[in-house]
Parts: structure tokens; C-alpha cells; sequence
């Protein structure tokens, strides 16, 4: 069942394109904005590089996570989903690795302007700073499609969403800004590992958590 709303939500995504192609659009007018706004060094740049990246990554899976469960929301399907026979537990996973997926696809396509543009020299081990970027968007969708799911049904859930969801992923944010430096400085890996775990057991709890409790969630 789970591979099942997977596919939902992927072709869903696939025939209308509409959140990947507004978080690539937001993600391109973040990475223009920084590039124009700061007449600074290269060497200074990227000293705030990781910071600027995952500052960005944030704000870009707030929009997806709205997008997403916009569909839900037209003709009701959301309650008509809640009525099937369907663990619910299984439809915050999906929309916690569909929105992931989402976000790694849009990072795939703003990475390579996000270091033309603010003339940073990447000379790290790519598969590592794949690892840690992948960590980082699992923990901050995982936060969020748990909060999404319970401020959805809000009159104002645009505005609840970040207001639920920047407070209780800042852990993940800060661990990803810090192992992304740490990588970047070529730091041993025992200076930075407790970002690592940090990530990682975050990511692990809220997972647990959003799929034993999203049946109480994700009622009216």
C-alpha cells in the first residue's frame, strides 16, 4: 500500500509538475538574490556558503510540502483518503519520501547555479556531501510532513505550517549547516559526527513518531 501512494503521489507530480517546477523557480530566485546582494570574496562567500544553502533548502520544502498537500485538498481527497482502508501511517510515509524525492531532484538542478553564481570551489568527496545533503533533506521533510499533516486542515495553514515546522526542524538545519562546514574544511570526521547523529536520530524518532500517531493527526 505504501508503494502504492508513493506512485500517487509521483505521478500526480509527474503529469503536473507543479512542485518541482515552483521550488526550482523559488530555489533560482533565492540563488540570484544571494549572488547579486553580496559583493563579497570568494574566500568570504564561502565561509557562508552552507548557511545560505540550507537556509534556502528550508524555505524551498515549505513550499513543496504546501504544494503537495494542496492536492489533497481539492474535492476534498484527503478525507476521502482518510476513509479508505488505508493504514495511515502509511500515508505520512509517503508523503514524507515523495516530498524528499521532490527536494533532491530540485537540489540536483539549483546545485550547479548555486556555485557558479556565488564562485565557490567545491573540493570535497562528492558522495560524501551527497550523504549529508540527503540526511539533512530527510530530517527537515520528515518534521515537516508531520506538522503539514496536522496543520493542513487549517483556515490558515500557509501561514502555520512555517510557523509549526521552522521551531522543530531547526535542529536538523543546524546539524546540516555544521556537517556541510565540517566537510567543506576537510575537519576529521570524529570533529563533526555528533552533527551526523544528531541528524540521523532525528530523522529516526520523528519517523516513528509521525507513522504511529499520524492516525490521531490526522483527524479533524
Amino acid at each position: 500500500m505504501f508503494i502504492t501512494l508513493l506512485k500517487k503521489d509521483l505521478l500526480l507530480e509527474l503529469r503536473s509538475k507543479e512542485i518541482i517546477i515552483s521550488m526550482l523557480t523559488f530555489g533560482v530566485t533565492v540563488i540570484l538574490t544571494f549572488a547579486f546582494s553580496f559583493n563579497v570574496s570568494p574566500d568570504i562567500m564561502s565561509t557562508f556558503a552552507p548557511g545560505l544553502f540550507w537556509i534556502m533548502i528550508l524555505f524551498i520544502s515549505v513550499l513543496g510540502l504546501q504544494r503537495s498537500f494542496a492536492y489533497e485538498k481539492e474535492f476534498d481527497a484527503y478525507s476521502l483518503m482518510l476513509t479508505s482502508p488505508v493504514d495511515r501511517g502509511f500515508i505520512f510515509l509517503s508523503k514524507w519520501m515523495s516530498g524528499t524525492l521532490f527536494l533532491i531532484i530540485t537540489e540536483c538542478a539549483v546545485a550547479l547555479p548555486f556555485v557558479l553564481f556565488l564562485q565557490l570551489n567545491i573540493d570535497v568527496d562528492l558522495i560524501q556531501l551527497f550523504g549529508v545533503i540527503v540526511l539533512g533533506d530527510l530530517g527537515i521533510m520528515v518534521g515537516g510532513s508531520l506538522v503539514s499533516g496536522l496543520a493542513m486542515r487549517a483556515k490558515m495553514s500557509a501561514v502555520l505550517l512555517p510557523i509549526l515546522m521552522f521551531p522543530i526542524v531547526s535542529p536538523v538545519l543546524i546539524a546540516a549547516v555544521k556537517s556541510t562546514v565540517g566537510l567543506l574544511n576537510h575537519d576529521p570526521f570524529v570533529d563533526w559526527q555528533l552533527w551526523i547523529r544528531i541528524m540521523g536520530s532525528f530523522t529516526v524518532i520523528f519517523a516513528l513518531i509521525g507513522y504511529t500517531l499520524y492516525d490521531h493527526i490526522s483527524e479533524e
